[in-house]
């Protein structure tokens, strides 16, 4: 049985599941291990780690502690409650409307990041103005509707993840700037150092920055130290501006001081910066690397909101999960009825009920007609439709990109 357990309930014997952080917050070889000495439970409680799941059919057991099940249901129930008094951010055209727009932008982005990034490899230096129309442009779409290009934004090629991860972080910025009313300036330099924010990453060894493994200890020092790099290659920028180099310099920070270069805590670190720890950390666990595979929207939202005790800002969490939505654009879901299909659209006024386009049937096991279903609106025999799972698009071999 799977039990999430605080740290200081840990015992030698222990069998850890889950260190329940992201990878770049831990400096462990593997993520499931016997705690086989008191050094492995200070090396876990210096890593800033205050929870983790432990497998009671492998080790030692905590007859009290909640199991994965109950804190999983705790955590949803608490965010379908937030999602159902909060209102997100109004759009001004239907997302279908807005996707051919958005991937030209989305395509353009990353051509810019990737000769960005290139250059600084070469030592040259940032010409900012090959950035500023680009976010721009994503402003724009944003404003005009955010789904479409964040959307667009989940779909990487784990071999230039890099610099596709930095165009979402930058996408990803300017929508949740945007949800929070800054002012345009402000999310216009936001968008910058998000889309530049890991670009010290070109100072760290292609052997490491591409392993197709977990780091080791001397190889996780290293990549640490990209975002050092980042601060200082974009403090010799011409034209750029403090706004994007706090972006860029505390997007590792972490709110209980666990994080780095700094350990900078609380309201040390500037709210942009508190943005950018969240958004960074959100695109890396739905994104698919060599070493794991991507989480679902929804289950990263789960885990970001329940490391919202320590390591987040808990209402920047709750306003972040506001401007993406429980179920984004793009996600594949399966309906009360046993139709499976794609989020097309957010309701304005409830987080929990969007728009599906559904397009197959669970219980015949067949594809039937595309019919899209709001379902804030839905009314059946039985009562309006809803969502009980976001699926895996894996499982069930199906694209549901196409479909939008």
């Amino acid at each position: 049985m799977i039990k999430c357990i605080d740290v200081s309930d840990l015992k030698v014997g222990m069998y850890i599941h889950d260190l329940n952080c992201d990878w770049m917050s831990h400096p462990f070889l593997l993520k499931r291990f016997l705690v086989k000495d008191e050094a492995a439970i200070r090396k876990i409680a210096d890593a800033g780690i205050h929870e983790v799941y432990i497998d009671t059919g492998k080790g030692l057991d905590l007859p009290h502690a909640p199991t994965i099940s109950e804190v999983k249901h705790k955590l949803e129930q608490e965010i379908i409650d937030l999602a159902s008094r909060e209102v997100p951010t109004e759009r001004r055209v239907d997302a279908a409307a807005e996707y051919g727009r958005a991937q030209l932008i989305h395509n353009e982005a990353n051509l810019i990041v990737r000769s960005i990034l290139q250059d600084v490899r070469l030592g040259k230096q940032v010409q900012l103005e090959m950035v500023e129309p680009s976010i721009e442009k994503m402003t724009s779409s944003i404003l005009r509707n955010g789904g479409a290009l964040l959307s667009l934004c989940r779909i990487k090629d784990k071999d230039n993840y890099t610099f596709q991860h930095s165009v979402s972080v930058g996408a990803l910025m300017v929508s949740f700037c945007n949800a929070m009313n800054m002012s345009r300036e402000v999310i216009h330099h936001a968008g910058i150092g998000g889309m530049l924010h890991d670009i010290g990453k070109m100072k760290v060894p292609d052997s490491i920055l591409n392993k197709p493994g977990k780091l080791t200890e001397q190889e996780f020092a290293v990549m640490k130290c990209h975002v050092v790099e980042s601060k200082q290659i974009l403090l010799s920028t011409q034209g750029i501006s403090d706004t994007a180099v706090k972006v860029a310099a505390q997007h590792h920070e972490r709110h209980d001081g666990s994080g780095y270069p700094e350990g900078l805590k609380g309201e040390e670190i500037s709210q942009l910066g508190q943005m950018a720890a969240i958004v960074d950390v959100y695109d890396a666990l739905t994104s698919d690397r060599c070493y794991h595979k991507g989480m679902s929207p929804t289950d990263a939202l789960r885990k970001i909101f329940e490391w919202s005790k320590f390591h987040f800002n808990p209402v920047l969490v709750q306003a972040f999960m506001r401007c993406i939505g429980i179920y984004p654009i793009g996600t594949l879901v399966r309906l009360e009825s046993g139709k499976l299909g794609v989020v097309i659209e957010q309701n304005d006024n409830n987080l929990v009920s969007p728009k599906v386009k559904v397009f197959f049937s669970t219980k015949s096991n067949t594809y039937i007609p595309p019919e899209v279903v709001d379902l804030s609106r839905s009314m059946g025999a039985g009562g309006a439709d809803k969502i009980v799972s976001h699926e895996s698009p894996a499982k069930w071999r199906i694209d549901p990109m196409r479909f939008l």
